[in-house]
């Protein structure tokens, strides 16, 4: 019985690890004429920090065998991320892609304004190719390790979460690294 059931999930986290990314890929080509109501990237960045400080939480807890607030914090750190992807594709599709760099903000990051903000530029990039790359990674690992937890498959569990809970703290604090470096830019 546990091995259909894996392999329904199995199933399920492969079509969603496929389907976000591609999914948030072709909303990056829409653009909707709507002005949001609120400035987005403070909230959602602010959703990165808070995920963040939980997965930490969340971490102590389950050291400390406090299984069902480790649970609960858990299951909240998914409801940041799927929140924070709302926001996000909410505020992509609304809005023009900010320059990192384009002091002026007409849209183009000109030879003097790449000079301006120097080998900063490499930093940013790495930090936001690295959060976009482990991002997409992590969709298939937080999955994965939910699943194993719900089963009650607490080895394979612990497992993947080891490489999980570095690879979300990554991709939240760069989030917010991201933000902080590119919101001079809004």
């Amino acid at each position: 019985m546990t091995i259909k059931i894996e392999n329904k999930y199995s199933i399920w986290i492969k079509l969603i690890s496929i389907i976000i990314p591609l999914v948030v890929a072709l909303l990056f080509t829409i653009k909707i004429d709507y002005t949001l109501p609120v400035f987005l990237p403070p909230i959602y960045s602010a959703i990165n920090a808070l995920t963040f400080v939980l997965l930490i939480i969340s971490y102590i807890a389950i050291r400390k065998r406090k299984i069902k607030i480790h649970e609960n914090l858990m299951k909240i750190c998914i409801g940041l991320s799927l929140l924070f992807l709302v926001m996000y594709i909410a505020y992509h599709i609304t809005s023009n892609s900010t320059i990192y760099g384009d002091i002026n903000k007409d849209g183009i990051r000109d030879s003097f304004e790449k000079a301006e903000i120097g080998s900063l530029l490499y930093f940013y990039a790495f930090i936001l190719i690295s959060h976009i790359i482990l991002s997409i990674a992590l969709i298939p690992m937080v999955l994965t390790s939910y699943v194993r937890a719900i089963q009650k498959q607490f080895d394979p569990h612990k497992k993947i979460g080891k490489i999980t809970f570095p690879v979300w703290l990554y991709v939240t604090i760069t989030g917010v690294i991201v933000y902080v470096m590119i919101s001079p830019y809004y």
